[in-house]
């Protein structure tokens, strides 16, 4: 394994656990809000949520670059902060990795939360407990299977990511070039030989996720048998 491999692997692993503890926090009150919600403007958002499950990571990366770039809106903010540009940038993959994984967090959560029902949250309200109290001694505890399902998944679709990333992030040794892109590039070289080896990592990596995902988390074992 060369040095640029493993300077991939360490950014890749970084990425995705700064993305993953990102989501967590911005996805709890957003599922949370999704599963208890009457409100109109649920089914909207909830599509805007999924929408990265549908739509080409390309896309999503093309709009972010426009998006995040000098001229776009956010650039501009930034750039008016004296923050630069996000593109090709760390920050600017982590941002692209937030909302590309987005859905895979939120949803879990969502289910999670949405499976409590209203026994437990009545029985907490007549004990009068807070709003807050109930939320952190009740409903986190009954939701714990949602969160490994959510810590594991939103952990695992970053490090895989490919269209995403190279499109905001583009392709810059020990700054931007993750696990992905680093297998892209052997195989441009023709190196098929350092590709194995990365691509073998990273399958063996997969299964080493949905093992402790079945493990872990009994509830999903049962929901997969069917």
């Amino acid at each position: 394994m060369s040095d640029g491999d493993l300077t991939a692997i360490l950014l890749t692993l970084r990425l995705a656990s700064l993305t993953t503890v990102i989501l967590l926090v911005l996805c709890t009150p957003l599922a949370w809000w999704l599963a208890r919600t009457a409100s109109r403007w649920k089914a909207p958002i909830g599509a805007v949520v999924a929408l990265p499950l549908v739509l080409p990571p390309t896309v999503l990366g093309f709009y972010l670059l426009v998006t995040l770039g000098p001229q776009g809106p956010v650039g501009q903010i930034t750039q008016s902060l004296g923050l630069g540009v996000l593109p090709f940038s760390f920050a600017g993959l982590v941002v692209a990795s937030v909302l590309y994984s987005l859905p895979f967090v939120v949803q879990p959560l969502q289910q999670a939360f949405a499976a409590i029902g209203n026994g437990p949250l009545e029985a907490a309200a007549t004990l009068r407990a807070s709003p807050l109290d109930t939320f952190v001694h009740v409903v986190l505890p009954l939701a714990r299977p949602g969160f490994i399902t959510a810590a594991i998944l939103g952990f695992a679709h970053t490090v895989g990511e490919f269209g995403v990333v190279l499109m905001i992030g583009g392709n810059i040794p020990n700054k931007t070039r993750v696990i992905s892109v680093q297998i892209y590039d052997h195989v441009e070289a023709m190196d098929y030989a350092a590709a194995h080896w990365l691509s073998g990592g990273l399958v063996l990596f997969s299964f080493l996720v949905l093992l402790a995902l079945y493990a872990l988390n009994p509830a999903a074992r049962g929901n997969y048998r069917g």
